[in-house]
């Protein structure tokens, strides 16, 4: 038998194994049992109103953005629909302290020696993102963002996967030819749900009007007291000014175990610059 294989039977071999990754990834991937729009509704509200009073959180996590690439540990505790407090610390050592109100945002660096008191604008200028208190609850803890009990969701048919819309397939498809030059203040928000249509499995974001999105993904999740909480999360924010990666890994989560949010700023600390 001969020790080459001709280009011939190269091509042939070539085609034996793309045809039996496609057939694997054909079987990998089952289609899902169609369900009625009301189903994923129903669905839908119930996962937006699994909020716990209390939440605690380590979280370890990757940042990176077009200037910088860290990684830190974050410890979350959240009041319900109150508070969310945040220590980050680098290297074991606290660097920069965290209390988001529904009123403002304040920053206590400590390696820097100063602090910033501001308004929830804060987000949209340095990060690109319009969030409000809500909004930034409900991402940590894993719920539907800006989910509204009130408004009409459409079903956006997809054979894979179960999804709810804030708008039509056609008009998402107008917007999309426009490429950015939308005058319109509408936001896009596409709800991914788990096979089983039990929780949130991602969140699509899309402002046309300043060309920004944001695309959550929980890969894994933890079930803890009735709450399946995130464990594993990629973020991904796309703006004209950025394009942020954040990857967190959720660890030592605690349920309605209160605490009290507390923020020092120290006498001698003066305004960031």
């Amino acid at each position: 038998m001969s020790r080459y294989i001709s280009r011939a039977g190269w091509c042939l071999l070539l085609g034996i194994m793309v045809s039996c990754a496609r057939q694997m990834t054909e079987v990998e991937k089952e289609k899902l049992p169609r369900k009625k729009t009301q189903e994923l509704i129903d669905a839908m509200d119930s996962v937006s109103h699994r909020k716990p009073n209390f939440f605690y959180s380590k979280i370890s996590t990757h940042y990176a953005d077009t200037n910088r690439s860290v990684n830190f540990k974050t410890s979350i505790r959240i009041v319900k629909d109150s508070a969310l407090n945040a220590l980050i610390t680098y290297a074991k050592i606290p660097v920069i302290h965290t209390m988001v109100t529904k009123e403002k945002v304040t920053i206590v660096n400590k390696r820097d020696k100063c602090f910033i008191t501001e308004d929830l604008e804060y987000f949209k200028n340095n990060f690109g993102v319009d969030f409000n208190y809500r909004n930034l609850e409900e991402m940590i803890l894993g719920l539907p963002l800006d989910y509204d009990t009130n408004q009409k969701y459409f079903q956006i048919h997809d054979p894979y996967n179960y999804i709810l819309s804030s708008h039509k397939k056609r008009e998402i498809k107008r917007w999309e030819k426009l490429q950015g030059h939308s005058e319109k203040e509408d936001v896009i928000i596409k709800y991914y749900l788990t096979d089983d249509a039990r929780d949130l499995k991602a969140l699509y974001i899309e402002s046309p009007s300043d060309s920004t999105s944001i695309k959550v993904d929980y890969l894994s999740r933890e079930l803890l007291t009735g709450y399946n909480i995130p464990k594993k999360v990629k973020i991904n924010i796309k703006s004209p000014r950025n394009n942020v990666n954040i990857e967190m890994e959720y660890d030592k989560s605690e349920i309605d175990k209160y605490e009290p949010l507390l923020i020092v700023i120290p006498e001698s600390y003066g305004k960031c610059q």
